[in-house]
């Protein structure tokens, strides 16, 4: 299947992060398990992540920014 319709795979890494379709990235906030703070965004433990094709990629408390790219979200740490 394309990655199109398997969003949790299509996670591309990039020099410092990664990258995620959109409609995940507005998946991710709609359930909660990241919120925004300013100008960041930062992983709430006590909601769940949507499902992913690998672990790790939001570390519980952790702080992100988060940039629109055509399409794409891309995601760096930065805390």
């Amino acid at each position: 299947m394309a990655d199109e319709q398997r969003p949790f795979e299509d996670v591309r890494e990039t020099a410092d992060g990664f990258s995620i379709p959109e409609l995940k990235w507005r998946e991710v906030l709609f359930v909660g398990a990241l919120r925004r703070d300013g100008d960041t965004f930062v992983r709430d433990p006590s909601r769940p992540l949507p499902p992913f094709r690998g672990d790790g990629l939001f570390p519980d408390h952790a702080r992100f920014t988060a940039t629109a790219e055509g399409g794409r979200v891309r995601i760096r740490r930065v805390g």
